[in-house]
């Protein structure tokens, strides 16, 4: 039996579903393979990657000789920016009506039952009063929800309450329960609340991305621990992230900063990912990823999850392209469907184009489908307008011309809504139509983007487009979306607003020059650029930007690596307090602790953080973990030794490899 193991690294985009195979022992890359994500279930794309994956290795790869399987998602960060997601009753325990609404809970997610509750605690951790159990249990039962949000004041210094709460709340409704304090240690009571809302709201679609996969394993018959990668780009156990999703926000850009240090081996760059939707940019400084310590912003909301500091644009391969007022070109943010891919496969869609371009009335709907999500099978389970219900029957799993559905302003408001819930999606001319047209690309057969891009042409210039057109349009296509990409990456190089747009403009547009000056701006480090489109687009942008830019091995599925080459970590902060009449309190995760010696509680606290991380790392999937402890302290001017203690914060990381054997 061979003794040699496999990590397989997976990633759910928008577009492509990838997969990598490593070889555990070797450390190396040995295979990888992309497929199209079914929307409509997970689990065909998941498996179609997979086993494309595998089919390329010349002996193929028993089940049993993998050991482990890690995926890298954008499920959570598109359902709280699209602002889907379960419906969430919130328990705020001890906050006043002011404190409720500086949660942002009643802006961000309109009519959700909130109920404010009797208890909390004071910062030293005592009771403020006692939890009202009976205001609690009243609160509960009149909430038709399918998951629940506690909350209570100064919980980070004694989670008492929050954990009575969720006892009651499971027990009498069976649903769900997150409580804040098991996401963040931070003391801002509001934004806690906010973040255990978010959380409660992904339990249900992190949980159908888990289910979808371990079918796919089942169906392969790969029976081995199945991680998630979190917004930090660090691993956990399936089962730990399915009650706390919030912590897989960014997931897809931390594994791709992950995978391209990995696949790079350089220490120091800006990472640029683009994929069919998005392009993300994360720094990678000293070996360690930039983390946005005040929290992962996402959807125009500030949480309290520890992630990778990323910004992410509307562009990329599959970006929509629009054709402004003045006819300048747009690119995206809105993603469509390439014309290419629906006409690989759907061939009648070649006849549906033909068809557009002999209708010499022209217009902007013309080129352009509607369709189901690939992979979407029986009825739709959102609630739907009499309006969307009837355009939705009009919807079949093969494309329409959209101006053939969308024949009133009434239909088309109703499908952008039926595109919003995930039930439509609909196709157009993109970038990466531009490039297989202009031979820069050849996912696809071409002729389906020659023809749209005829249309965009005859739209825009109000007269049929020749050959000459059609290519001149496409490099102007390829030539904006390279100066976007481009602006992007400088302003991750600033790390702040940079005023002079001009300026910024005349070097990303490749012109070099401003009035009579010659002007560039370049990166100080490499940019390592991955993703399926990098090439297309990014050997433009090193000229522009006079900068280097590394398109490592397996660049295309670098998120898949990174997903499975991530480790397991936790961040435990115990704080320690004195009063300066010589008691000390060590508030730590189950409670408040009091001592009469700063020296005793400062070991103590160091113990509690130093076991709770490793436990943590454990419990997420990892064995043997590396700890280290940090302890920053603040003294008495007059103190002597750590009996005049003020504060203290004492920090335990724990990071392990994960445990394949289980």
């Amino acid at each position: 039996m061979s003794s040699t193991h496999y990590l397989i690294g997976v990633d759910t985009g928008g577009t492509y579903t990838d997969a990598a195979v490593i070889e555990a022992e070797g450390h190396k890359v040995i295979a990888s393979a992309k497929a199209i994500t079914t929307k409509g279930d997970l689990a065909i794309g998941v498996a179609d990657a997979i086993t494309a994956a595998i089919a390329l290795l010349p002996k193929g790869l028993r089940p049993s000789d993998i050991s482990l399987v890690s995926v890298s998602t954008t499920l959570a960060t598109n359902a709280v920016v699209e602002g889907h997601g379960s419906a969430v009753g919130v328990i705020l325990v001890g906050f006043d009506p002011a404190m409720a609404a500086r949660t942002g809970i009643a802006r961000a997610f309109p009519g959700m039952p909130v109920a404010l509750v009797g208890g909390g605690h004071d910062h030293n951790g005592e009771a403020h009063q006692p939890l009202d159990l009976e205001a609690l249990q009243q609160a509960v039962t009149a909430m038709p929800v399918d998951a629940f949000a506690i909350a209570a004041t100064f919980a980070v210094r004694n989670p008492a309450h929050e954990h009575a709460a969720r006892e009651l709340v499971e027990r009498l409704t069976g649903r769900p329960a997150t409580i804040s304090t098991e996401l963040t240690s931070a003391l801002d009571a509001p934004r806690r609340a906010l973040t255990a809302v978010l959380n409660a709201k992904l339990i249900s679609r992190i949980s159908t991305l888990i289910e979808a996969v371990r079918r796919a394993m089942a169906g392969l018959d790969i029976v081995c621990p199945l991680m998630i990668v979190k917004g930090d780009g660090t691993l956990a156990l399936a089962e730990k992230v399915a009650l706390r999703p919030i912590e897989t926000v960014l997931s897809g850009p931390a594994a791709s900063l992950v995978g391209a240090a990995w696949l790079s081996g350089l220490s120091d760059f800006i990472m640029s990912d683009m994929g069919g939707t998005t392009t993300d940019l994360g720094v990678l400084a000293a070996g360690r990823p930039r983390v946005a310590e005040e929290g992962a912003e996402v959807g125009g909301w500030r949480t309290m999850v520890r992630a990778i500091d990323v910004r992410t644009i509307g562009l990329g391969g599959d970006s929509e392209i629009a054709i402004a007022p003045d006819g300048r070109i747009k690119v995206g943010p809105q993603r469509v469907a390439p014309v290419s891919l629906l006409a690989e496969r759907y061939p009648e869609v070649i006849a549906m184009l033909e068809g557009d371009l002999a209708d010499t009335e022209g217009g902007s709907l013309h080129g352009k489908f509607v369709l189901r999500p690939f992979g979407a099978t029986g009825a739709a389970s959102a609630e739907l307008s009499a309006r969307e219900r009837e355009v939705l029957e009009m919807v079949g799993e093969r494309p329409r011309s959209l101006r053939k559905v969308a024949v009133t302003s009434a239909a088309q408001r109703a499908i952008a809504s039926l595109k919003r819930k995930g039930l439509v999606q609909t196709g157009g001319f993109t970038p990466s139509d531009a490039a297989h047209v202009l031979g820069l690309q050849a996912n696809w057969p071409g002729e389906g983007a020659r023809l749209a891009a005829r249309l965009m042409v005859r739209f825009r210039d109000m007269k049929a487009g020749d050959e000459a057109r059609v290519q001149g349009f496409c490099r102007e296509v390829w030539s904006e979306t390279a100066r976007l990409s481009a602006r992007a990456l400088l302003d991750t190089a600033f790390g702040r607003d940079f005023g002079d747009q001009a300026l910024i403009d005349a070097v990303c547009s490749g012109e070099g020059q401003l009035g009579l000056a010659s002007v560039a701006m370049t990166p100080t480090v490499p940019v390592v650029a991955v993703g399926g489109p990098v090439r297309v687009y990014y050997r433009e942008v090193a000229k522009r930007l006079a900068c280097q830019v590394v398109f490592p091995s397996y660049f295309d599925v670098a998120n898949a690596v990174g997903a499975a080459t991530g480790v397991v970590a936790q961040t435990v902060t115990v704080m320690v307090e004195g009063d300066g009449s010589g008691i000390f309190r060590v508030h730590g995760p189950v409670g408040v602790t009091q001592f009469s010696s700063g020296v005793a509680a400062l070991e103590a606290a160091a113990g509690i953080a130093e076991a709770a991380a490793a436990g943590l790392v454990e419990g997420y999937g990892a064995h043997a973990p590396q700890v280290r402890v940090t302890i920053a302290k603040h003294l008495l001017p007059d103190a002597v030794d750590d009996n005049g203690l003020l504060g203290a914060t004492v920090r335990a990381e724990a990071v392990g490899r994960p445990d394949a054997a289980r």
